[in-house]
């Protein structure tokens, strides 16, 4: 009864040790505004979970990853933000871009996650 009663720890710190880690999270404050975001390079670790929290300094933008078929509007200043969630999973380079024509320099509106 006692060799048991002393296994019972060992089997609990088994099981958690099996369970999956928690992913990381990397909140990201992101400025929209004409002809660029801020900040335009963002670096993480595969894992992380992004949160994304965009706000327009003037008119409305898109926020497109293409590659994650993420493709949402960032309301105009003092209409509020956007937040969008991406779980960074595979290292790589992800682009992501202005997706609503928002003027001459839209098609330069980019950016790069950065995926380790």
């Amino acid at each position: 009864m006692v060799g048991a009663f002393m296994l019972r720890p060992l089997f609990i710190l088994l099981a958690l040790a099996a369970l999956p880690a928690a992913a990381e999270t990397k909140v990201v404050r992101m400025t929209a505004e004409r002809f660029s975001f801020f900040p335009s390079q963002i670096r993480v670790k595969a894992g992380t979970v992004v949160e994304f929290h965009i706000h327009s300094e003037d008119t409305n933008h898109g926020f497109r990853i293409p590659a994650a078929g993420i493709d949402q509007v960032i309301p105009k200043r003092g209409k509020g933000e956007l937040k969008v969630i991406y779980h960074a999973e595979r290292p790589g380079r992800y682009e992501f871009e202005c997706s609503k024509p928002c003027g001459a320099g839209h098609t330069i509106m980019r950016g790069m996650l950065i995926v380790e």
